[in-house]
């Protein structure tokens, strides 16, 4: 029998996929299942907070709840999808089980009393806490439990946006920068497409997004067939995209460090968040920037659907947002940072749109995935969202808008134990092999070097 497995390779590969099915089904069906409570519950949190806006008011009285809860309970779930890739990298403590009851009930208290976050971060933690927790009952090795997972990763981003395909390669995508693994490919496809079935057959349906927009075919030199002015502003925004990207990830990063470094007593960082948030809505005037965004009850609100129309956002919406979700994600709140980036996106798109006489539809939809694809740095699960979300008659463009915004998001994201595999462009190979969190150091200490050189010139001369 083995030497018949040595010799026809194909009999492997199907034992192969026959044991991952087997692990990945009680995985997805739970995942999906989880997710499907916790989005019922946020939408609930959501609505009774709209109609309840005094509650924004308790946010830092929450902000403390939420301090403590993990303080006392969290042990290292505080860690997030930070510690889930870690453990996919080199598995060591494992993800607790606790992680999933801990962000859901935190996740849920932050949007509640108003806080700006998203539900992606909560979703794959629920799905890395539930497939760790498989792993230990199946004693899966130390390999197949990276897989597994890589599995959850995906379950849980395909269950919560409704979007199969992407989770999958979200999954493989965001582990290092510039290399995927494919060994976990079909694994993780049949993870998230599970997921997301489980998802929806509790009832859960998820917001359906329309560009309007349809490329009209021009030609040039008899072989160019679509609108270079078009594809120029596209490549234009795709930059700005990305920059956006970098200045979000930057943001959350050094309030959270900043907060951390000047606080001495931890519990009072969310009460300062709190008051913060609380004082930015009312100077602005509007409640708009809070929670999700995906909706708002206000007919003439700002929101992401808002964003997809002509005069759906201001043109200082996109910044408005990035500080609100920087500040509640920086300093203690839970939640995720994709749904406030997809809002991020979406407004900034709807701005450039404007300025630069292009659909404005369109460019809503290039920036809700080129945000995320420059934060995450992940520009090929996004160029798949957009044909998941948006169809797939504008791919091009959700290509050429992802791929720009990877590359000018810099050495940066939102996940600092992300890794370097291979460098953006060659000149940068010394950040090779190294986390995110490590790059971004080595650029903080140079800047300040140089800072210090320049003024030592400058008192010099």
């Amino acid at each position: 029998m083995k030497r018949i497995k040595n010799s026809f390779e194909h009999v492997f590969i199907v034992s192969h996929l026959i044991k991952w099915t087997l692990f990945v089904i009680p995985v997805s069906i739970s995942v999906g299942t989880l997710v499907a409570w916790f989005l019922w519950l946020l939408d609930r949190a959501i609505h009774f907070r709209f109609s309840h806006p005094w509650l924004l008011w308790l946010l830092p009285i929450a902000g403390i709840g939420i301090h403590f809860l993990y303080k006392y309970s969290g042990k290292n779930a505080e860690a997030g999808n930070n510690l889930i890739m870690d453990e996919i990298h080199e598995p060591g403590g494992g993800v607790p089980a606790r992680m999933a009851p801990l962000v859901i009930i935190a996740t849920i208290i932050t949007h509640l009393f108003g806080g700006s976050a998203g539900r992606e971060g909560t979703a794959v933690q629920v799905g890395g806490s539930l497939a760790n927790f498989f792993a230990r009952q199946f004693k899966l090795t130390r390999e197949d439990l990276r897989m597994l997972l890589t599995t959850g990763v995906a379950a849980g981003f395909g269950a919560v946006f409704g979007t199969p395909i992407t989770g999958a390669i979200f999954a493989l995508e965001v582990l290092a920068l510039g290399r995927i693994k494919h060994d976990a490919l079909l694994p993780c496809f049949i993870a998230s497409f599970l997921a997301d079935i489980t998802c929806g057959a509790w009832g859960i349906h998820h917001t359906q997004y329309h560009i309007l927009f349809e490329s009209v075919e021009k030609t040039y030199f008899n072989y160019v067939h679509f609108d270079l002015i078009l594809l120029f502003k596209v490549i234009i925004a795709g930059i700005l995209f990305g920059l956006a990207g970098f200045a979000f990830a930057e943001s959350a990063h050094t309030i959270k460090n900043y907060s951390n470094k000047w606080i001495k007593q931890k519990w009072l960082i969310p009460i300062l968040g709190g008051l913060i948030i609380i004082a930015l809505t009312y100077v602005i005037g509007t409640q708009d920037y809070l929670s999700l965004g995906v909706t708002n009850p206000n007919k003439n609100g700002i929101s992401i659907i808002s964003s997809f129309h002509a005069g759906g956002a201001t043109y200082f919406s996109w910044f408005w947002k990035l500080l609100f979700t920087a500040i509640t994600l920086g300093m203690g709140f839970k939640g995720g940072e994709v749904t406030p980036l997809f809002f991020i996106g979406a407004a900034l798109g709807n701005t450039l749109g404007v300025i630069m006489g292009a659909p404005v539809d369109l460019m809503a939809g290039l920036g809700f995935i080129a945000v995320f694809a420059g934060a995450t740095n992940t520009p090929i699960a996004c160029t798949f969202m957009g044909a998941e979300l948006f169809g797939g008659a504008n791919i091009i463009y959700y290509a050429i808008a992802s791929f720009t915004a990877y590359y000018f998001s810099g050495h940066s994201g939102i996940y600092h134990a992300q890794r370097v595999a291979v460098s953006k462009v060659n000149h940068l190979q010394h950040h090779t092999d190294r986390t995110l969190h490590d790059v971004r150091n080595k650029r903080i200490k140079k800047r300040k070097q140089w800072l210090k050189k320049s003024r030592a010139t400058l008192l010099e001369s």
